[in-house]
């Protein structure tokens, strides 16, 4: 349940406060039936008047208004779970966040034009289950399997060069993650999205590939970059303050690597595609999956809430309508039956 409008909840504080001016009612007549005369003499003056109904009444009001809240509130119920079945197959994101992805000889910057490139994808993408993992000199996992897009494109969208301290490029650090994303024993396909400028800074991703291979996976490389490369640039606040230099104080070139990310490819009987043009690389990515096994799995999502509100205004103007009708004299049966023992 979830409820649609919270700012009315504060209405609530008006209920103890017909509660409060009922009872200084109820002090002042008491006080003014004192200065009239005897109490028992008053009681005799006005046998009909019951004891009971004026606190009915107010019960009555009280419920009236606690329904005319509610229904400005909104609640909303889930009418229930529904198990629905999808076909698709499990894809990983792997994601190079190491500091060389920011440079532009790719516009805006390698890095955001992956981002672009993984947000494309996923629009064309239908009952796919997803992952995003990122990497550098270690890999992270930054999001789990899942069937959320939109939650998926939040996390692409927060990812920059800071969320991993080590840097460097570990891309076989990125395979060896990306595969524990995956069910071995399930039979759906798996499909790992490896983008990269290519840079690998480790000796096992051929090996990574080759295990990946071993375990269903298939692996499409991404080359992010030109092989022309271009200068990493510092910035403060978006402004360059100078470029990433070596150990030599020498200002570094990066390059697109594409033959190590052809080669990691080739070993899962994958396939390259350069990412400098994302139209190309959302087709290339719709053709691979058109020709991929699609496997039945079955995901449990909430049905949409359906609002409540016009049970509580209903039960509200009901029970305000007979509050109108409702007087404090006593009820010609409740008073033989004596329920509440009022007097004669």
């Amino acid at each position: 349940m979830e409820l649609d409008e919270k700012k009315y909840l504060y209405l609530l504080f008006i209920l103890p406060v017909v509660v409060l001016l009922f009872l200084m009612n109820m002090y002042w007549k008491r006080k003014k039936q004192k200065e009239f005369g005897d109490l028992d003499s008053v009681k005799r003056l006005s046998p009909e008047r019951s004891v009971f109904k004026p606190v009915f009444k107010l019960v009555v009001v009280l419920l009236g208004l606690l329904g005319l809240i509610i229904g400005l509130v909104n609640p909303k119920i889930g009418t229930k779970l529904e198990t629905v079945k999808r076909e698709g197959i499990d894809i990983v994101f792997a994601m190079d966040v190491s500091k060389s992805m920011l440079a532009e000889d790719v516009a805006p910057n390698r890095l955001e034009k992956s981002k672009q490139v993984v947000s494309q994808i996923i629009n064309q993408l239908g009952n796919d289950r997803i992952g995003i993992v990122a990497y550098a000199g270690s890999a992270f996992p930054v999001l789990p399997i899942t069937t959320d897009y939109s939650v998926a494109k939040m996390f692409l969208q927060s990812m920059n060069t800071d969320i991993i301290s080590s840097q460097g490029t570990s891309l076989d650090e990125a395979i060896k993650l990306s595969a524990t994303y995956f069910d071995e024993k399930s039979k759906t396909s798996k499909l790992l999205i490896l983008l990269s400028d290519g840079e690998d800074h480790s000796e096992g991703a051929q090996a990574a590939a080759e295990e990946a291979n071993k375990q269903g996976m298939r692996i499409i490389t991404v080359g992010i970059g030109t092989e022309k490369g271009g200068t990493i640039p510092l910035k403060i606040n978006g402004v360059v303050q100078g470029y990433q230099r070596d150990r030599n104080d020498e200002v570094v070139v990066t390059k697109l690597n594409q033959p190590d990310l052809e080669a990691i490819a080739k070993a899962t009987k994958g396939g390259y595609v350069s990412g400098n043009n994302t139209k190309e690389v959302v087709e290339y990515i719709k053709k691979t999956l058109d020709n991929i096994q699609k496997t039945e799995f079955e995901s449990t999502q909430m049905a949409d809430f359906q609002s409540q509100f016009q049970w509580f205004l209903g039960f509200a103007f009901v029970l305000l309508f007979m509050d109108v009708f409702l007087l404090e004299k006593k009820t010609n049966w409740v008073k033989k039956l004596n329920l509440f023992n009022d007097e004669k």
